[in-house]
C-alpha cells in the first residue's frame, strides 16, 4: 500500500500540473484536443465537445494536447483563432505558467490543512544531559522544562535550539521549571562545527541536552493556517532554488541527485510514518516540481517562457528551426540528467547506501 501511495502521489502531482495548463487553455479560448490522465496507450476515452478525455496505461501523470501546439500543424482560418500558437504572448505565458502555479497552490492547500489539523511538536523538556558539556556544568537535569531564554518565552523545543544555535560562546540565561520550582541558570553554549542541509560547514552553539520526546499538538485558526501555509511554501521554494544553485556550484555533490527510485523510496517511508508526514512530503515534492519546471531549459515550461520573453523583445517569434534544435538539446540534457539520477539510485541500491 505504501508503494501504491508513492505511485498515486507522483501521478497526482503531475496530473495537477497538467490540469493547470488545461484550465488556463480553456479560459484563454484555446481548443484542447486531448486531456489524458496517464501516458502511453489509451485505455478508455470519451470525447466531450472539442476535447477527448483519456485514461492512459501508464498512471504517472498526464498530458494536454492543444490545437496548433506543434510547429507543423496545418490550420485553417477558423482553427487559427482557436490555436495555441496564434494567441497573444500573455495568454500563452499564462497557459504555460499555470502548470507550475497549480503545483505551488497545491502545496499551499496541503500545508493549510496540515496547520489547521495540527502539527505535533516537541515540548521544551530535557530528556538527557550529556556528560562534559555546558549543560552538565550548569547542573541542568533530566525533566527540566525550559520556560524562557534571555527573557524570550520558549514554547517548543525548536524555540530553544534556534537561540542556542545562534549563540556560540555567548552567555545566555535560562529560566527553567524543576519540580514546581522556578530556577534561573546562566550557561555558555560551546562552539561546534556542523553541516547544514546543503552540506556546508558552519559553527553553531550547543549545550549538550537531548529532548524528552514528549509532544503536544499545535493547531492554528483559519487565518493563521493560511498565512503559515503561504510562508512555508515560499520557504520550501527558496530552499529548492538555493539547492539548485549550490548543486551547480558543486557545493552539493552530484551523487545526491536522485531519480524516481529515490522519490518512491522516500514517499514509501513518509507513508509508513503517517498521513501528516506523507502529505507534508507531497507538498514539498509539488513545490520542487513547480520550481524544476520553471528552469529555463527548452521543453520545460521555463524554456517556453524564455522563448516568449525573447519573442517579446524581438517583436517576432524565434525561427522554428532554432526552437526545434533547442528542444532537441533540451531533451538530450533532460534524458542525460534522468539517466544519471537513475544511475545514482541503482548504485545506492546495489551498494546498500541508504536514501536520505
Amino acid at each position: 500500500m505504501t508503494f501504491l501511495s508513492a505511485v498515486l502521489l507522483i501521478g497526482f502531482l503531475i496530473f495537477i500540473h497538467e490540469l493547470g495548463h488545461f484550465i488556463f487553455a480553456k479560459l484563454s479560448g484555446v481548443r484542447v484536443l486531448k486531456f489524458s490522465l496517464g501516458f502511453g496507450p489509451k485505455v478508455i476515452g470519451k470525447k466531450y465537445g472539442d476535447t477527448e478525455y483519456l485514461l492512459s496505461a501508464i498512471p504517472l501523470g498526464g498530458y494536454v494536447k492543444m490545437l496548433g501546439e506543434e510547429p507543423d500543424d496545418q490550420l485553417n482560418e477558423e482553427e487559427k483563432r482557436l490555436s495555441y500558437k496564434m494567441q497573444p504572448i500573455y495568454k500563452r505565458a499564462m497557459i504555460v505558467f499555470a502548470g507550475p502555479l497549480f503545483n505551488f497552490l497545491t502545496a499551499v492547500v496541503i500545508f493549510f490543512f496540515v496547520f489547521l489539523l495540527g502539527i505535533p511538536v516537541l515540548k521544551p523538556i530535557i530528556g538527557e544531559v550529556l556528560e562534559n558539556t555546558p549543560a552538565a556544568e550548569a547542573m541542568l537535569q533530566k525533566g527540566d522544562r525550559i520556560l524562557e531564554i534571555n527573557g524570550k518565552e520558549v514554547k517548543k523545543w525548536t524555540d530553544m535550539t534556534e537561540i542556542i544555535h545562534s549563540s556560540p560562546n555567548k552567555p545566555i540565561q535560562l529560566k527553567i521549571s524543576r519540580q514546581d520550582t522556578i530556577l534561573t541558570i546562566k550557561i555558555v553554549p560551546e562552539t561546534k562545527k556542523t553541516k547544514d542541509i546543503f552540506g556546508e560547514e558552519r559553527e553553531i552553539g550547543l549545550i549538550g541536552v537531548k529532548p524528552s520526546g514528549e509532544f503536544f499538538t499545535v493547531r492554528e485558526d483559519l487565518i493563521t493556517s493560511a498565512k503559515n501555509a503561504i510562508v512555508r511554501s515560499l520557504e520550501v521554494a527558496s530552499i529548492t532554488l538555493i539547492g539548485i544553485v549550490k548543486l551547480i556550484q558543486r557545493i552539493i555533490p552530484a551523487d545526491t541527485i536522485g531519480g524516481p527510485i529515490m522519490i518512491f523510496s522516500l514517499a514509501e517511508k513518509q507513508a509508513e510514518a503517517g498521513a501528516l508526514s506523507f502529505f507534508t512530503f507531497a507538498a514539498i515534492i509539488s513545490i520542487n516540481l513547480a520550481i524544476l519546471n520553471l528552469l529555463p531549459i527548452p521543453v520545460l515550461d521555463g524554456g517556453h517562457l524564455l522563448f516568449m520573453f525573447i519573442e517579446a523583445l524581438r517583436g517576432k517569434p524565434l525561427n522554428e528551426k532554432v526552437i526545434l534544435i533547442a528542444h532537441k538539446l533540451g531533451w538530450v540534457f533532460l534524458l542525460s540528467l534522468m539517466a544519471f539520477a537513475v544511475y545514482n539510485d541503482i548504485f545506492k541500491l546495489i551498494s546498500g547506501t541508504p536514501f536520505p
